[in-house]
């Protein structure tokens, strides 16, 4: 009887594994859409973009010693307004990218960190080169009951863009690949 409780309990484990992998890596990937979101609201510096992906409650912890924790979505939402609108008055262009380096899912809850890696393209007239800047990140997101994750906790400091170019990309993890260092930056449309 124990032995056949034990087959029963391995055959039913193993029809298990296929859907706690698949569910990983639904998880993955909706995770990882945050990153593509991202990209896509600087690139057109429209902070409607990613105002769904952070939590009613979610802060920001900035990288200056002069600024506070930025607690709320709308509050959040309006740095990032803010921000594209400075972008907007010089009439220039900005480009985002990330590379995550590890992923810590457990439960309902999500921690991912990495590098990221920014591009500001001044207005062509000026004839002034792109510039580059770099961080590593934190965020902490939570799925909620809708079945939707939402970034909670989201911070960042400097480093120097060759963390970004050396991070090596990991299986199911978000690896941007749209900024190479070879690329010459005069050559952006």
């Amino acid at each position: 009887m124990k032995f056949m409780k034990f087959v029963i309990f391995t055959l039913f484990s193993l029809l298990c594994l296929p859907v706690t992998a698949q569910g990983s890596n639904s998880d993955d990937n909706a995770l990882n859409q945050f990153y593509t979101q991202f990209s896509v609201a600087f690139e057109q510096l429209d902070a409607a973009v990613i105002e769904e992906l952070y939590a009613e409650n979610a802060c920001y912890i900035p990288e200056q010693q002069s600024q506070e924790i930025t607690i709320g979505r709308e509050n959040i939402v309006t740095l990032y307004k803010a921000f594209f609108g400075k972008i907007k008055h010089k009439n220039a262009q900005i480009e985002v990218d990330f590379r995550v380096v590890e992923r810590q899912i457990e439960g309902q809850s999500a921690t991912d960190i990495g590098y990221y890696l920014i591009r500001f393209y001044p207005p062509k007239e000026t004839e002034e080169p792109m510039s580059e800047f770099a961080g590593k990140f934190v965020t902490v997101s939570k799925k909620k009951a809708d079945g939707k994750w939402y970034l909670t906790v989201d911070t960042n400091n400097r480093s120097e863009p060759s963390f970004y170019y050396s991070a090596k990309p990991s299986p199911n993890l978000y690896y941007g690949s749209q900024f190479t260092k070879t690329e010459d930056p005069l050559q952006h449309e």
